[in-house]
């Protein structure tokens, strides 16, 4: 874990800089303030019965305390976190506007670009890499009042679904350590789930919110593609999203509402305002009509995976809702699809093979050499084979509102393994087990994973809630109400 300044943190949350003649402070477990929802502090803040300060102290006392062994931060940064967060009391005394997330922790993946903090790609080949300027999103959490408290990890260039890099090693599981964490947005799972404050950045591009949310036991959110703008672009023809990861649907509906809204800059970002998330979030709605589906009509599953995605399936046939299961027909299409382009857009990378290879993920080595030397010939066909996919996929869902699936089909394993030991071997291919989400990174649709149990190993699991394009409302609803019918946010790893 790098860190900006080595100065010990006062882990006291006793210790508040604040008038008491302007506010009044409750005490509070840490423990407490660190699970604390956004949504609640947000409230607490602005009433002022908790300083911006006394939380700030306590989360980055419990990173101090857990982060040597989960290792979800590539880079801490402590003492610029408690300047934020003096500055943000000091404008609650004074009586100042608060921004929606004022005073409220949050992290940033190492994907994302941050002014004056490392953005390190979770390579060496990027190793004390500086940013001149902060990522949009990032820009709108600050200008929210958001607190940042530095970079979680990634794998190499996000490339896998496994949490090790060769620059930060092994992210750690908080419900088994040494266990995979899931990926690319690991340390933001982590994170979330260990208590390191309510709110966390993440990105996907084949799944890198849900598949840490999933094994982390956490909710994660990949809204519809263009929702919240991404610069640079990636080269990935227009796979990544920016999306939010946190404990409570609620607290997911903030941040997506923060980070939200075109930019001028980023020609894929949508023009239409966004929905007020928040505030729409328990209105009325239509009753959903849901499609069910196990394994697309192609996907592997561990037994206790399916057992447990079935059960909470059941949970919104309980709830009232219609419930029919499929085999959608674009399932079967989508493996050579996203072999293909992950291989190739991997290729983005080759010029650093011939001075870093050694330093490099042999995994994603192997992947590069594999993608490199396609045509752009072979690029253009599997590309009409694409655009007709994703044809499909927006048809089908025309007959119904969500489509639900696993979120990934294993559960956590050792960390410094590509599969688990039961399944097919293979050099760089993760995605054998990770089928159920790269295909609505093709599509663009809004899909998130919500934890729905644990198998007997006590690991958690998740379900993947798919919704139309553009419509993450119905989906944060959807996952509103199974977390309703199925709390989980108060389940938290024995650390």
């Amino acid at each position: 874990m790098m860190r900006l300044d080595q100065r010990a943190i006062n882990g006291e949350a006793s210790v508040v800089v604040i008038s008491t003649q302007r506010c009044q402070i409750t005490s509070m477990d840490d423990l407490d303030l660190c699970y604390m929802p956004a949504t609640e502090l947000a409230s607490a803040i602005k009433q002022k019965t908790v300083s911006p300060v006394e939380v700030a102290r306590a989360v980055l006392a419990r990173i101090e305390a857990l982060d040597p062994k989960l290792n979800a931060f590539a880079t801490f940064t402590p003492e610029l976190a408690l300047e934020a967060a003096r500055a943000a009391e000091k404008s609650v005394v004074a009586g100042e506007r608060l921004g929606e997330l004022h005073g409220i922790p949050v992290t940033i993946k190492d994907l994302t670009s941050t002014a004056g903090i490392p953005t390190q790609h979770g390579s060496k080949i990027l190793a004390g890499h500086i940013p001149a300027a902060d990522a949009v999103a990032v820009t709108r959490i600050k200008q929210a009042g958001g607190i940042v408290l530095g970079k979680t990890t990634t794998p190499e260039f996000g490339w896998k679904g496994v949490s090790q890099s060769p620059l930060t090693g092994i992210t750690s599981n908080p419900w088994r350590l040494g266990y995979n964490a899931g990926a690319s947005s690991a340390g933001a799972g982590v994170g979330a789930a260990a208590g390191y404050g309510p709110l966390h950045q993440g990105s996907d591009g084949a799944g890198s919110i849900r598949m840490p949310a999933h094994f982390c036991g956490v909710f994660g959110l990949k809204p519809t593609f263009g929702r919240i703008p991404n610069l640079p672009i990636p080269n990935n023809d227009q796979a990544s999203h920016i999306g939010p990861m946190t404990r409570t649907v609620a607290d997911a509906a903030l941040f997506l509402k923060v980070m939200a809204g075109s930019d001028p800059i980023d020609h894929m970002s949508l023009t239409a305002p966004p929905p007020d998330y928040p505030r729409l979030l328990s209105a009325d709605g239509a009753t959903p009509k849901i499609a069910f589906s196990p394994d697309l009509g192609h996907a592997r599953v561990d037994a206790e995976v399916s057992e447990l995605v079935a059960s909470a399936v059941g949970v919104f046939a309980d709830l009232g809702c219609p419930v029919e299961e499929i085999t959608p027909p674009f399932g079967p299409l989508g493996p050579e699809l996203g072999r293909f382009f992950w291989t190739v857009h991997e290729t983005n990378l080759a010029h650093y093979l011939e001075e870093w290879e050694d330093e490099m993920d042999p995994g994603l080595v192997a992947c590069i050499k594999e993608g490199s030397g396609r045509s752009a010939d072979e690029y253009l066909a599997m590309r009409a084979r694409k655009l007709e996919y994703v044809g499909q996929i927006h048809q089908f869902m025309q007959d119904c509102d969500l489509l639900l699936t696993p979120a990934v089909s294993v559960a956590a394993f050792p960390a410094d393994r590509l599969q688990p030991e039961h399944w097919p071997q293979h050099p760089w291919d993760w995605i054998s087990w990770a089928e159920f989400s790269y295909p609505f990174n093709m599509s663009g649709n809004p899909a998130a994973s919500v934890p729905c149990g644990f198998t007997e190993a006590g690991l958690p699991v998740g379900l993947q809630i798919v919704g139309k394009r553009t419509d993450e409302l119905n989906v944060l609803r959807a996952a509103a109400a199974f977390e309703s019918a199925r709390p989980w946010h108060d389940k938290r790893p024995a650390l």
